[in-house]
């Protein structure tokens, strides 16, 4: 039974590191007008327990891309400067977007391995309590 709590437990590990993903792509796209924003990118990486990995990942610590802020021309906006241009957002939506349903995907796939894992685990329960 240890092989199924195993695989629960590294596949719970997915389900929150891809929920997290999801989190900055909403609020990467949440702030795609604001001015000076940078987007928010997590990179994950593999758990280590006494010394080997445990097959659990989890999401790495937030990064800013470092790509440059979009150039704006608006004179009348009260962040431009004297030559009318202000820093938008470095907020790519196509890339976001490409980014949700990839993170959308590999939830649902850790989601169905889950339930199956634990169809699983309750059918051999079964058999066993005969």
């Amino acid at each position: 039974m240890t092989e199924f709590s195993d695989a629960l437990r590294i596949l719970s590990s997915g389900l929150k590191a891809q929920g997290q993903r999801i989190r900055h792509v909403a609020e990467n796209i949440s702030n795609a007008d604001t001015p000076g924003y940078r987007r928010k990118t997590v990179a994950f990486q593999a758990m280590v327990d006494e010394g080997r990995r445990s097959g659990e990942v989890e999401a790495g610590p937030v990064r800013l891309d470092r790509a440059d802020l979009r150039r704006i021309h608006d004179p009348n906006h009260p962040m431009a400067g004297p030559d009318g241009f202000y820093d938008g957002s470095n907020v790519n939506l196509i890339l976001e977007i490409a980014d949700a349903q990839e993170a959308q995907r590999s939830y649902e796939a850790n989601l169905k391995m889950f339930e199956q894992t634990r169809r699983m685990s309750s059918s051999l329960y079964d058999i066993l309590k005969r």
